[in-house]
C-alpha cells in the first residue's frame, strides 16, 4: 500500500521555485527538489513522475493563484489589462520560470480558464474568431516579451556602462532611446507597451469583415 502523501502540490512547486529562482530552469532537477524539501530523492517521485509532471505542476499553482475574473461593467480593454497585469504580477515575482509559461500554458485549467475569459472578452467587443486568435496570440507574445525583457534585458545587466560610454553623436536615436527608457520605471514601461498593443487591436474592429 503506498504512503500517503504528507504535501500539497503548493509546497512541491513553490521548493521547486526556490531552486529555479536561484539557478535558473537548468537547475531544476528531481533531485535538486528533493533536497530543498529535505526529503530523499526517490520520496519526490511520490508526488510527480518526471521533471516534465514537475514543470507542469509549477505553472499549474501559479496560475491558480491568478484571479480570472475580469472587473465587471469595464470596458473590454479595461478588463483585458487588469487580467494581464495579474499574471504579470504573478509571474515577475519568479522571472526565471517565464520560459515554463509558453509550453504548460495550457496544461492547466486555471490557464484554460484564463485563455477562455480572454477568447470572451474579446468575443463581447466584436472581434471576430480569426481576429480574436490574433489577438490573443500578440498578447500572450507582449507579455511574455516584457517580462523577458524586463528581467533579463535591463540596464542591470551591464547595460548601465554601456549607455554610459554610447556616443550621442554617432547613435543619437539610439541615446536618446536608452536615456529615456532609463527614466521610466518598468511598470511605466509595461503599461505604455500595453496600450500600444490594445490600439492596434482595436484598429481591428475597423476593418470590413
Amino acid at each position: 500500500m503506498p504512503r500517503p502523501r504528507s504535501l500539497t502540490d503548493a509546497e512541491i512547486a513553490y521548493a521547486a521555485l526556490a531552486v529555479i529562482d536561484r539557478g535558473g530552469v537548468r537547475a531544476l532537477t528531481m533531485r535538486a527538489v528533493a533536497a530543498e524539501l529535505e526529503m530523499a530523492t526517490m520520496s519526490i517521485y511520490r508526488y510527480v513522475a518526471n521533471r516534465q509532471q514537475l514543470e507542469e505542476l509549477i505553472v499549474a499553482v501559479l496560475f491558480s493563484e491568478v484571479d480570472t475574473n475580469p472587473p465587471s461593467r469595464s470596458s473590454w480593454r479595461k478588463q483585458l489589462t487588469a487580467l494581464i497585469e495579474r499574471v504579470r504580477d504573478k509571474v515577475r515575482d519568479h522571472p526565471q520560470v517565464i520560459p515554463l509559461g509558453l509550453p504548460h500554458r495550457l496544461t492547466s485549467a486555471q490557464g484554460l480558464r484564463l485563455g477562455e475569459t480572454v477568447l470572451g472578452i474579446l468575443a463581447d467587443a466584436g472581434f471576430t474568431t480569426e481576429q480574436r486568435d490574433l489577438a490573443n496570440r500578440s498578447l500572450m507574445v507582449y507579455l511574455i516579451g516584457s517580462l523577458q525583457f524586463e528581467h533579463f534585458g535591463q540596464l542591470s545587466w551591464g547595460g548601465t556602462a554601456a549607455v554610459a560610454e554610447l556616443s550621442r553623436d554617432e547613435y543619437p536615436m539610439l541615446w536618446a532611446s536608452l536615456h529615456l527608457s532609463r527614466r521610466l520605471t518598468a511598470d511605466q514601461e509595461f503599461s505604455r507597451g500595453l496600450g500600444v498593443v490594445l490600439d492596434g487591436l482595436e484598429a481591428l474592429l475597423t476593418e470590413p469583415h
